[in-house]
């Protein structure tokens, strides 16, 4: 199925471009003459609800900083692939205002709460899995089989095996430095580098994200919104980033590890899966270590959950 095209609204985002440099008293006037109302989650960009004279309730986004790793291109791209595909619980593509400072696209907006603050954790997750099977389905094509998704395996290893180790060079001297090198070491000396490395694996369609905060809850069903990562992954990969991300510590084991087979993890690529699963887990100690301070917490909860992986005694080893 092919998207319905519109227009982009020229007027509206002239506004809100010339708004966003301005004051916050603009700001506020541009969005109450064209009745936008900000979404959370944007990040880095500006995400506005719209109703269109035309196409009714939609998402205006703005990539306030451009086109940068080709995130215009990745989104587009994505949400056209998918809607060629007639994948639902995703956002459909309207327009695109490749406009070279601040472009922006207009796409349908998803009906739905966040997904972490449904009542029956395990069934919106059940969703999830559901909705991730069907993406991972869609044969890729164009862009998205030429481009990894932007936070990829090799992306890790850079981190993993150059900026963190050089970073703790430099602090030989701190508490911690001796115990995170220990958990480098054991990394190095599993061979889960050259796992993640290996490129035998068939690729699939991935989102590139999988902090859980993009996630919905819609009835029966978990839609999901933000592509502009998106490029070509693995399932185990995607599976390992999805569990591993720190939006989804407060999710039991138990609970991920009983919704394996439904995210693709199979007896043939649960060592794989194991390996990415590792990986990323001390990848983000690595973004936390630069933080230890300010998000103490946070890094202590990651510093247990490395130690856990690499353990004889995990969970996940059963």
């Amino acid at each position: 199925m092919h998207p319905t095209r519109l227009a982009p609204p020229s007027e509206l985002l002239a506004d809100l471009r010339d708004a966003r440099t301005g004051s916050q008293t603009r700001l506020k006037e541009v969005l109450e003459d064209h009745s936008l109302r900000p979404l959370t989650g944007g990040f880095q960009n500006h995400v506005y609800a719209w109703d269109d004279p035309e196409a009714g309730p939609l998402c205006v986004k703005l990539y306030a900083k451009g086109n940068h790793r080709r995130r215009v291109d990745r989104e587009w791209a994505a949400l056209t692939l998918l809607a060629e595909h007639d994948v639902s619980d995703v956002p459909r593509p309207l327009w695109l205002d490749n406009h070279d400072e601040v472009p922006a696209i207009g796409m349908t907006l998803l009906k739905g709460t966040p997904l972490m603050e449904s009542p029956d954790l395990e069934a919106a997750l059940k969703g999830l899995a559901h909705t991730t099977q069907r993406l991972h389905g869609v044969p890729l094509s164009g862009l998205l089989a030429d481009l990894e998704r932007i936070d990829s395996g090799a992306h890790y290893m850079l981190r993993l095996t150059g900026s963190w180790p050089e970073l703790l060079a430099d602090h030989e001297d701190d508490p911690l430095t001796a115990d995170m090198l220990a958990l480098l070491t054991a990394w190095h000396d599993s061979g889960d580098a050259e796992l993640v490395n290996d490129t035998t694996t068939p690729a699939v369609f991935s989102r590139g994200d999988s902090n859980l905060l993009n996630w919905l809850r819609d009835s029966a069903s978990s839609p999901v919104v933000d592509f502009e990562y998106s490029g070509h992954s693995t399932v185990h990969f995607d599976t390992a980033d999805l569990i591993e991300h720190i939006s989804a510590r407060e999710i039991p084991d138990s609970t991920w590890i009983a919704l394996l087979p439904d995210l693709g993890i199979t007896p043939a690529n649960r060592h794989l899966f194991l390996a990415a699963q590792r990986t990323c887990a001390l990848r983000w100690l690595a973004v936390l270590w630069k933080q230890r301070h300010t998000r103490a917490a946070e890094f202590d909860t990651q510093h247990a959950r490395v130690q856990l992986l690499q353990s004889p005694d995990s969970p996940w080893q059963a």
